[in-house]
C-alpha cells in the first residue's frame, strides 16, 4: 500500500537524516504542522533502531529537529497495525467493517482503563492513528469504544 504515496521534499530530507542517524529503514514521513510532529513509519522490527538505547538516539534527532517526532512500526495487515500503533493501550477487539457506500472504518474496543491513551491528549493519538490508516490502507475512520 506505501507505492501510492507521496512524499515532499521535506519530508525526503527528514527521513534521510534519520536513516543516517539510526540505521533505520523508514517507508514513510508525514509532517503534521498543526501539532509541530513529524510522524515516521518504519520497516517491521526497526523501532529499537530508531530509539537507541536509553532512548538516545530519537532524543538526538527530537533536538537536531526542533519538533515532536512520532515512529510506527509499518505492518502491512491493517489490524494489526491498529493494534501496534494504540499500543500500550490494550485492545479488546478490532473489526473492520465495509460501509454500504463501499468505505471501511475500523471498530476499536479497548479496555476502559486505556481509552484515554488510546485517544490521547486532545485526541492527537488517535487523529495520527486515523490520518495514517487512511492513508495505508484507505480507512474512513477509526472508532474507539
Amino acid at each position: 500500500m506505501l507505492s501510492n504515496i507521496r512524499i515532499t521534499e521535506n519530508e525526503m530530507k527528514y527521513i534521510a537524516l534519520l536513516e543516517n542517524m539510526t540505521g533505520a529503514t523508514v517507508l514513510d514521513c508525514i509532517i503534521d504542522e498543526e501539532a509541530d510532529t513529524v510522524i515516521f513509519a518504519v520497516k517491521k522490527g526497526d523501532i529499537g533502531l530508531v530509539v537507541g538505547r536509553g532512548g538516545e538516539k530519537i532524543r538526538r534527532f527530537r533536538k537536531l529537529i526542533n519538533k515532536n517526532v512520532e515512529v510506527f512500526e509499518y505492518i502491512e495487515n491493517p489490524e494489526k497495525f491498529i493494534r501496534n500503533a494504540l499500543k500500550p493501550a490494550r485492545v479488546k477487539d478490532l473489526r473492520l467493517i465495509d460501509k454500504v457506500n463501499g468505505g471501511k472504518i475500523a471498530m476499536v474496543n479497548v479496555e476502559t482503563k486505556d481509552k484515554g491513551i488510546a485517544i490521547g491528549k486532545n485526541g492527537q493519538n488517535i487523529k495520527r492513528i486515523r490520518l495514517m490508516a487512511k492513508r495505508y490502507f484507505n480507512l474512513e475512520n477509526i472508532i474507539i469504544n
